[in-house]
């Protein structure tokens, strides 16, 4: 399958979805906690299942995953899809949240898109092409030492008291250390701004289409164990800027 072709269809389901989240942002909607207690909203379902439609239509034989409706259809091919990445952002008022696209082939990422509807930066990677924010080539930022790294995590409580601990030994080593960004904190490590992304309890939906965004740009992207990420793995992530700093990162998340 020619990526080529596949991309302006992925941008075009982007621009709906944008066109979707942007009309209840900072509007009064209801929210809804799931059996995770995650928070959930209309603007979620509807944007799911608007992508759905339109990927059953161009692409009736290919499998889809996503946050809201699972798992459907069976094939090589796989979308994966998180409508609103970052709801708690969403419902705040922030402008942070972000739509979360992939398709993956025998399980594995070929195209990665972070799309920021109200911030206007769209994030795209392919396994054939660098990653681009609005079409300009970006790259991680050369940090190889952890003394010299900008760390940053979603929020404290998507760990363990166990995964607390282990991050809070890596937080010790570097420069800066800091919370909030969900999906975003891949785009911007991919753009050079930050050098460390630690983080858990992730679902398939939610790493899946950020592996590409970071590897294309020069990063690395695992599990704590330095195990490439796949739709089985536990939802520990770690991303860095470089391998030399991926390598000094795992050595203190398994060290303490």
């Amino acid at each position: 399958m020619n990526l080529a072709n596949i991309l302006p269809f992925a941008n075009q389901l982007c621009d709906q979805a944008a066109t979707i989240t942007r009309s209840y942002f900072r509007a009064s909607i209801d929210v809804i906690n799931k059996s995770d207690d995650s928070p959930v909203t209309i603007a979620d379902r509807e944007t799911e299942a608007l992508l759905r439609e339109h990927i059953n239509e161009r692409f009736p034989d290919h499998a889809i995953i996503g946050e809201e409706y699972g798992i459907s259809g069976q094939s090589a091919w796989q979308w994966v899809i998180d409508p609103i990445d970052g709801t708690r952002s969403f419902i705040s008022g922030f402008p942070t949240y972000a739509t979360l696209l992939a398709l993956l082939h025998d399980g594995a990422p070929v195209l990665s898109i972070i799309d920021m509807p109200i911030l206007g930066e769209r994030f795209i990677a392919t396994r054939e092409q660098p990653t681009t924010l609005n079409g300009a080539v970006i790259r991680c930022q050369q940090t190889h030492e952890l003394a010299k790294a900008k760390l940053q995590s979603t929020d404290p409580d998507m760990f363990t008291s166990v995964q607390w601990q282990k991050r809070q030994q890596l937080a010790k080593q570097v420069a800066l250390n800091r919370f909030n960004g969900d999906g975003y904190l891949y785009a911007m490590l991919a753009a050079g701004w930050i050098d460390l992304v630690c983080e858990a309890d992730l679902k398939p939906y939610d790493f899946l289409p950020l592996m590409l965004i970071v590897e294309q740009a020069g990063g690395v992207i695992s599990d704590w164990q330095g195990k490439p990420l796949t739709l089985n793995s536990s939802g520990e992530v770690l991303a860095s800027a470089t391998g030399e700093l991926h390598s000094a990162a795992l050595t203190h998340l398994n060290n303490s």
